[in-house]
């Protein structure tokens, strides 16, 4: 569990090695106002992957008509999370999650909330596609899932080589999508 005490403990640490006093009227409430925060934004980090399938594992049969070929996408689900190089934040983030149905359908907000979830650790931005395809595939029974995610880093456009604007984009496939370049192609064109 996150230890919120902990947190404020540092973040006063970090005000006063700022050069700042943590005891000021705009500071005094800080410690506490980011530890709450923090607890908050990291609130993956509470759970395993398979906790996480568990919480969010609401399926329902899926169609029987006989339909082979249909796969399922729940696109531009907005995302954020920290990178663990440099706790830096990655934001303007999408996921984009696509499973082809075997026997069952997951409710389509628990896709984002498993998308969250996910991203609310320390994190590379490809381990999230890796979480989520991970999740997707314990909680549906399969392995046909495709996981894309894009976004901003600001390790990268806030500091270092301050590359404003450029984006991320990762893809992690599994069973038909990886197998399938053609379904594949096809999903990639509807992002």
């Amino acid at each position: 569990m996150i230890d919120t005490a902990k947190i404020e403990q540092a973040i006063t640490q970090i005000i006063i090695a700022l050069g700042d006093d943590p005891a000021r009227e705009g500071l005094a409430d800080t410690p506490q106002r980011a530890a709450k925060m923090f607890a908050e934004m990291f609130e993956g980090m509470n759970h395993t992957n398979d906790e996480i399938a568990d919480m969010f594992n609401k399926c329902f049969d899926a169609p029987q008509d006989g339909a082979s070929n249909d796969w399922v996408l729940v696109k531009d689900i907005e995302i954020f999370s920290f990178c663990e190089h440099h706790l830096a934040l990655m934001y303007n983030m999408k996921a984009h999650i696509a499973y082809k149905p075997n026997g069952k359908v997951i409710g389509l907000s628990k896709m984002a909330r498993i998308a969250n979830m996910a991203a609310k650790r320390l994190q590379l931005q490809e381990r999230i596609g890796s979480d989520i395809a991970y999740i997707m595939k314990k909680i549906l029974g399969t392995d046909d899932v495709m996981v894309v995610i894009e976004g901003e880093h600001s390790c990268m456009s806030a500091r270092g080589v301050r590359a404003s604007g450029a984006t991320t984009r990762s893809c992690v496939t599994f069973g038909i999508f990886d197998s399938d370049s053609m379904l594949k192609h096809e999903v990639l064109l509807q992002l």
